[in-house]
């Protein structure tokens, strides 16, 4: 059943009512006496953007993918009550033995990010883009996308990455072949092909929505193609915001993710992953404060 069938089949709601009028200590203890229930056959994991009143339940925290291999690991749960979005516990559920039932608490859970590319427009893009280039492009995704993407990636050579990892797989990735197909998500592939000195003229983005390659140079210099996509979150922080902090307190450290668009991560002081060990770069935020500074 699709979701909007599933939807619809619940009158819109995707909760019985008896659980809308619960008190919140009733439905804590109802929680805590499902879980004494099932003990070892019940395992929570919580990924860290989760409220803390659900945290407060789960077996383990931490990023997607983290997650979902802790659950690998665990032999004895029965059921997987993943408190993420949708990705995240297919990816699970990918990762588990056949036998054990990964859930979603809500379908409704979605990544905007994930979103933004399904299998129907990268097979076009992958049957246009190699009508331009050939057999010259390897296709990866961020592990922040759907198990269709995923799948489609390994049927053609790529991998998945993780925004850990995702340097060590753009080196590996080139010496497969000449250019890259990074999807879904723009800024984590421009940042980590920048870092890996790879020029900003020589990378091209692939809007879905129009069909359309946007470059404005010679075709046969794209090294990497972005997907036109990007999470709606991290699109929030701006440069303005950055300026406007340090301006504030010009002795503050200004930490970002790399899913952040390359003009934020440029004027970052650290950048990387949620499990990085953070490796400063003052020299180049001091250099991209300059810039700015002379425009």
């Amino acid at each position: 059943m699709s979701i909007v069938n599933l939807i619809n089949h619940t009158n819109g709601s995707m909760m019985p009512e008896y659980y809308k009028k619960l008190a919140e200590e009733d439905m804590k203890e109802r929680i805590r006496r499902i879980k004494k229930k099932y003990g070892e056959k019940l395992f929570i994991p919580g990924h860290h953007y989760q409220k803390d009143e659900v945290i407060q339940f789960a077996d383990a925290t931490g990023d997607s993918l983290q997650l979902a291999q802790v659950a690998q690991q665990n032999k004895k749960a029965e059921y997987i009550v993943f408190c993420g979005v949708h990705f995240m516990a297919e990816t699970a559920d990918m990762l588990t033995a056949k036998e054990q039932v990964v859930v979603l608490p809500d379908m409704r859970a979605g990544c905007s990010m994930a979103d933004m590319a399904n299998i129907r427009q990268t097979n076009r893009a992958w049957e246009e883009l190699t009508k331009r280039f050939g057999d010259t492009i390897i296709p990866l995704t961020y592990v922040n996308s759907t198990a269709e993407i995923k799948a489609f990636t390994g049927r053609n050579g790529g991998a998945a990455v993780t925004s850990s990892n995702a340097k060590h797989i753009l080196t590996w990735a080139l010496t497969q072949k000449e250019r890259i197909l990074f999807l879904p998500d723009q800024h984590l592939g421009r940042n980590t092909a920048y870092d890996l000195g790879i020029p900003l003229s020589r990378m091209a983005v692939w809007d879905p929505i129009e069909e359309e390659l946007l470059y404005d140079g010679d075709l046969q210099d794209v090294k990497v193609i972005l997907w036109k996509g990007h999470c709606s979150v991290h699109e929030k922080f701006t440069v303005s915001n950055i300026k406007n902090v340090k301006e504030r307190d010009p002795g503050i450290n200004v930490i970002v993710h790399p899913e952040c668009s390359h003009e934020v991560v440029m004027l970052s002081d650290f950048s990387g992953s949620t499990k990085k060990s953070l490796i400063p770069s003052v020299k180049r935020s001091r250099e991209a404060n300059g810039r700015l500074g002379q425009r």
